[in-house]
């Protein structure tokens, strides 16, 4: 499994609103310099998660990017799920129940699907607020 750009920018974007967060709607433009990531690259990220309700946004000169919700009700598999689909470590998980011919016999079955629990359950115990509090000296558990 490999996290893409796109998930890990969808991150740091969340990241920098939360961070950044002073009531008003935060301009693409600032998110960009401050992630140093092209802005036109940004709007399609930020576009899925306006869509999947994660941030709001307003046009025009005040306008820009805010989160809908506080950092503590955002998880950072959530906000992979969005941008990633799927997290999935093998194709045969991605449909439940299992379609796979070799469902009954497959060896590494139990495996994968442990796997695939502790992903999620190691990205769904990760909230935005989390990776507020840590401090810039101990941020080797959650380098984005």
């Amino acid at each position: 499994m490999k996290i893409s750009t796109r998930g890990r920018y969808a991150l740091r974007v969340m990241v920098d609103l939360a961070e950044n967060d002073n009531g008003r709607y935060i301009p693409l433009m600032e998110i960009a310099k401050r992630q140093e990531v092209s802005e036109k690259y940004l709007e399609a990220i930020v576009a899925s998660l306006s869509r999947n309700g994660f941030v709001s946004s307003l046009r025009g000169k005040v306008g820009g990017y805010r989160l809908t919700r506080p950092p503590r009700e955002y998880t950072v598999g959530s906000i992979l799920r969005v941008t990633e689909g799927s997290l999935v470590p093998v194709a045969c998980l991605e449909d439940m129940p299992n379609q796979c011919a070799r469902v009954s016999r497959c060896r590494t079955l139990r495996m994968w699907e442990d796997f695939y629990r502790l992903i999620q359950e190691y990205f769904d115990g990760i909230t935005l607020e989390d990776l507020l509090e840590k401090d810039n000296t101990d941020m080797g558990d959650y380098i984005i």
